[in-house]
């Protein structure tokens, strides 16, 4: 079948034609360790920076005026203290009063391995945070812990993302004191679920900040709630990677977890999967995956209250205790993240009395950025505004 490869000990396929792009792995990774501070290293506080520098010319996003690339300490899964990387990016001209108003990105799945972070691959939002930056916002960007520095990356672990994503703004303003307080959450997939998880804690994480609000677009949410049906019959889904991103999430599961057996519920071919996974950028999954379903990479339920529990506190999106105001963007026809799962949210949002915005769209997940721009640049300047 296409897509697969040899269920034995040694590679084959796709995978053994996956040497040269190992080797290159290896010297990104290489000259990652020239910039993230040794593991051995102690922990700061939340948003302490470890190493700072300029970020290479190449991997600036359009129209920016400087950037920096960042590593600084956060919290990662179980409360532990994490190193996180990321970019931080200055408008051109003078910055106003109060210093720039500061939008921090959450990008979406791009893979476990440290060589997949956007600050290692220069692929951190291009013409999108462009558009956020010529408005007049510096805009951060983290990798998320474990991209690009010690540990599997928790792919979806929502605490951990949104810690990244609310530490970020303040390594930042330690590197460039022309940076506000004011800062708003933006987060496309991925970064959705951490930009949504970001607006339940922000104002209690870090006080000293000031917390403004939140736009997540293509929320991936409710996978807790869809876990329990997971098995060896799962059917096929006419999705789009949706055996990257379990493999993904169940990698991360197994490494942050080891009090969980996370390899016990996996057959044979599924252990090898997220082996792979962990070593794989998604374009690459996606294509040595293609042809695997979900069913086939397990061996029995997900349906133990062990593991169920723990998925729920991996991925859950808190759908109370809001204090800020926040936007969801939905595509209709998204092939990744399916519109009936996030109604399902907005459904209990609106039931528990929280004060959003939310907006369908006429798009699949990455053609609901584009349309989306225009409300959710009303929204984010609405917020600034705020006395």
């Amino acid at each position: 079948m296409v897509g697969r490869f040899d269920r034995g000990t040694h590679p084959s396929g796709r995978f053994a034609r996956s040497a040269g792009a190992m080797l290159v792995a290896a010297l990104v990774a290489a000259a990652l360790t020239l910039t993230v501070p040794a593991h051995a290293a102690p922990a700061g506080p939340p948003g302490t920076v470890a190493s700072s520098g300029p970020l290479v010319r190449e991997y600036w996003i359009p129209d920016a005026a400087d950037a920096h690339l960042v590593t600084y300490w956060s919290t990662g899964p179980g409360g532990r203290p994490a190193l996180s990387t990321g970019a931080v990016f200055i408008p051109p001209g003078q910055a106003p009063p109060g210093g720039w108003p500061v939008v921090s990105w959450g990008h979406g799945a791009i893979g476990l391995a440290d060589e997949c972070a956007p600050t290692a691959t220069g692929v951190l939002g291009g013409g999108y945070l462009t558009r956020w930056l010529t408005q007049g916002y510096a805009v951060v960007a983290t990798d998320y812990v474990g991209l690009g520095t010690p540990g599997i990356h928790p792919y979806l672990d929502g605490r951990s993302q949104a810690y990244s994503v609310v530490d970020m703004v303040r390594a930042a303003r330690a590197i460039v004191p022309s940076l506000s307080r004011k800062w708003v959450a933006l987060g496309q997939s991925q970064g959705g679920q951490a930009a949504m998880v970001a607006a339940s804690l922000a104002t209690s994480y870090a006080p000293e900040l000031d917390y403004r609000g939140a736009v997540g677009l293509g929320v991936p949410s409710n996978i807790e709630n869809l876990a329990p049906l997971g098995g060896p019959a799962f059917p096929e889904l006419p999705l789009t990677g949706t055996t990257v991103f379990i493999s993904y999430m169940l990698a991360g599961l197994r490494a942050t977890r080891p009090d969980i057996d996370v390899d016990g519920y996996l057959s044979p071919l599924g252990r090898e999967v997220l082996d792979r996974a962990e070593s794989l950028c998604y374009p690459e999954a996606a294509e040595a995956f293609a042809g695997i379903s979900i069913g086939e990479l397990l061996s029995r339920q997900l349906d133990d209250p062990v593991i169920l529990s723990a998925l729920r506190e991996m991925l859950e999106i808190p759908t109370r205790g809001y204090d800020r105001p926040f936007f969801i963007g939905q595509g209709m026809l998204d092939e990744v993240v399916p519109a009936p799962l996030t109604l399902k949210l907005v459904a209990d949002l609106t039931g528990n009395g929280e004060q959003f915005t939310f907006r369908p769209y006429p798009a699949g997940h990455l053609g609901t950025m584009r349309l989306s721009l225009p409300d959710a640049t009303d929204f984010v300047r609405e917020a600034f505004r705020v006395p």
